[in-house]
């Protein structure tokens, strides 16, 4: 069992940046693939970013590349999530989510074993 903790959320103004944590507690945190996920109200649950077991390879959903960064930190066993430029409409409930089957579909909900309970970013314009 792994368990995830976000942090970081907030409430700002457009333009602003914010820095997203999750930290993670149980079984061995290398192991897993981990993402990045929000959900605005309304909406159903999309993809934001992954990043590979040992940070070689990252992938970003179109409408935050270039704006966002993810990272990892396996001694702290904590994924990042740093964010600028942030527009309102990336105002939503960030999640976390870990992934240890080596799926080639990091985009997909059904893939991730584990899941935090989310954090609430909301920008204002």
């Amino acid at each position: 069992q792994l368990q995830l903790a976000e942090s970081g959320g907030g409430l700002l103004q457009a333009g602003g940046s914010l820095s997203l944590s999750c930290v993670a507690s149980g079984r061995t945190f290398s192991r897993y693939a981990m993402g990045w996920f929000r959900q605005a109200p309304g909406k159903e649950r999309e993809f934001v970013a992954a990043i590979s077991q040992s940070s070689v390879t990252t992938l970003y959903a179109a409408p935050v590349k270039g704006r966002f960064t993810i990272s990892r930190d396996n001694a702290k066993n904590t994924v990042y999530l740093r964010m600028n430029s942030l527009k309102p409409e990336d105002t939503a409930i960030y999640y976390c989510a870990a992934e240890l089957d080596g799926s080639s579909d990091w985009t997909a909900l059904r893939n991730y074993d584990y899941w935090g309970q989310g954090t609430q970013v909301t920008v204002s314009s």
